[in-house]
């Protein structure tokens, strides 16, 4: 195959995206707004960028394996995000918002105490390096795969590449690359979808093809007991993962973040079908897939009907996506180092220019992390069990307490260590120990049901005790009196300060407008090129032109809030 124009088209959009990086080298004046927007990100580009940073090439290869192998449970597997973000958008993410902290790891130093912090911040910044390390082998593969490039360079240029415009532009580059990545990605699937149930020749051929259960809502070990406890796991992900909560805590009000959940549980009502439809088709006109072969199915599917141009338009997508996923977790993990460990423990006196020049550092030292875990995940046994089984162990004990804590004024922060503690030992030792020791080996439902309900049960049992005993935590005071003081701080940001944070946002506006219709174009010009399916990637171009509209017309709302500074 001749992969010219699928490298041309890869490198144009990969050199577009470190220019939009660059652009924002300047915007982030302090930690506010270079982590955190400013505090006064749109509510759509957050949830738009919640749900890319949710999404990742892992989407493709991990769910896009059990697509061909066991069909519509993939699809269902995926639904538990959508209504774990329905329960964000009612309870928790306005929650987070009204606690008045930059940063997760803020809220839990202020509600929980000083230790909590440090033992939350070390898991919490391991865990994202291994997860977010993990999800950049299978974009790496597929790109050394249909390129036909080596792995390894592979892996460490595209890493690379992710974390350059992450560590110089901060959370407004990584939102504006968000929305680029989020209209290249659902460009290349729609243009994907048809083209693949053409080639399976239609959908009577397709239903007749495959296995009679194969639309079963549930199918091997992906149980019903699997998909609810998957569910609880979400419900916690989702409202308490770091890199989400930044989400929440970026827009103007607590209002707005249940806005943000609410547009992610919307695009993941929708999105599943739409994404793994391909490789369940796949499964009709190439039954012969099987163990981690199973996982090019997403890959295999885009070779066979994809012509040049466009396969390098969904390759495109499908890093970026990768890179999305990734950038958001940098951006939170460098948030956490910098804000709660080097201004929290080491210099609390660090000047703004220090502190943006360790943000920047740490974004890099923390990627390069995260490429070396990608080199290892082979050894692992593939993308599935390692992000599944890290899921599992660290999910319950390090997401449930801090969620409770929003609500509870019980919880006190040596009941929270010992829950994390009992949490990840159990988690440890059931996932690494017993199959050694026992030989014994828990089933993928068993394993995620005690990996997310043990520290539930723990934190109930510790709620009704306190309850019976009357007992307040001490900390809860000292929260309730920070929280009195950064409001009444919030209350006395300057003029400067807010005219400085509207401009920020009407320049990103501005530059997603300006990537949406680089991004038409560019499909113009693919539609001329291409073999097959021209006129459908010339109508999403017009679609995505009429589209940059929405954007600088906000922009220009934005402009009259710089003008007059008084109305905001």
């Amino acid at each position: 195959m001749n992969h010219t124009v699928d490298t041309i088209v890869i490198f144009v959009f990969s050199a577009f995206v470190l220019g939009i990086g660059l652009l924002f080298a300047r915007t982030g004046r302090n930690l506010k707004s270079f982590f955190a927007g400013g505090e006064a990100v749109p509510w759509s580009i957050g949830g738009l960028s919640l749900f890319m940073s949710f999404f990742s090439a892992g989407t493709f290869v991990a769910w896009g394996s059990i697509a061909y192998k066991h069909g519509w449970v993939a699809i269902t597997i995926q639904w538990t995000m959508c209504i774990g973000a329905l329960v964000t958008g009612l309870w928790l993410a306005p929650r987070w918002k009204a606690t008045g902290n930059l940063t997760a790891a803020e809220f839990i130093r202020s509600r929980l105490g000083t230790q909590v912090q440090k033992m939350f911040i070390y898991v919490f910044i391991l865990v994202s390096v291994f997860i977010k390390g993990s999800v950049l082998y299978p974009v790496a593969k597929l790109v050394s795969v249909s390129l036909d490039l080596p792995l390894v360079p592979c892996t460490i240029f595209l890493g690379l590449f992710m974390i350059a415009y992450t560590a110089v532009g901060g959370l407004w580059a990584v939102m504006v690359t968000d929305i680029l990545q989020f209209v290249i990605l659902s460009a290349a699937v729609f243009i994907l979808l048809p083209l693949s149930l053409q080639k399976a020749e239609g959908v009577d051929q397709f239903i007749q093809h495959v296995p009679s259960d194969f639309f079963s809502w549930f199918a091997g070990e992906y149980t019903i007991g699997f998909i609810f406890s998957f569910l609880i796991y979400h419900i916690c992900y989702i409202g308490g993962n770091w890199t989400f909560v930044q989400r929440y805590t970026s827009v103007d009000s607590p209002q707005s973040a249940r806005k943000v959940a609410f547009l992610f549980a919307a695009l993941y009502l929708i999105s599943p079908v739409i994404w793994m439809l391909p490789p369940m088709l796949y499964r009709s006109i190439n039954p012969t897939l099987s163990g981690l072969d199973t996982e090019n199915a997403y890959l295999l599917v885009c070779k066979l009907v994809l012509p040049p141009g466009l396969l390098g338009l969904m390759l495109t997508g499908m890093y970026f996506s990768t890179s999305a996923s990734a950038n958001t977790a940098l951006n939170a993990v460098s948030a956490v180092f910098t804000n709660d460990i080097y201004k929290g423990f080491l210099k609390p006196e660090a000047t703004d220019l220090q502190l943006m020049r360790v943000a920047r550092l740490s974004s890099w030292f923390f990627g390069l992390g995260m490429i070396v875990i990608a080199l290892l995940v082979p050894a692992a046994g593939g993308m599935v069990e390692v992000v599944l089984s890290i899921s599992a162990i660290s999910g319950g004990p390090l997401l449930a307490p801090p969620l409770w804590a929003l609500f509870s004024k019980r919880l006190t922060g040596k009941a929270t260590l010992w829950i994390s503690g009992i949490g990840l030992s159990a988690n440890l030792f059931f996932k690494i120990l017993a199959p050694w020791l026992l030989h014994f080996k828990l089933s993928r439902t068993l394993e995620t049901f005690i990996g997310i309900g043990l520290p539930l049960l723990l934190l109930l049992g510790y709620e009704l005790w306190a309850a019976r005993t009357s007992k307040i935590a001490p900390e809860y005071e000292e929260y309730l009196n920070n929280k009195r003081a950064k409001k009444a701080e919030q209350l006395f940001v300057k003029d400067a300060e807010r005219v400085s944070i509207a401009q920020q946002n009407r320049f990103g506006l501005r530059i997603i407008a300006f990537a949406l219709v680089f991004t038409a174009c560019m499909l113009f010009i693919l539609s001329l090129l291409t073999t097959s399916g021209s006129i459908l990637t010339a109508g999403i171009a017009v679609i995505i032109l009429f589209a940059a509209v929405i954007p600088w017309k906000a922009a220009r709302r934005n402009t009259e809030q710089i003008i007059t500074p008084e109305k905001v």
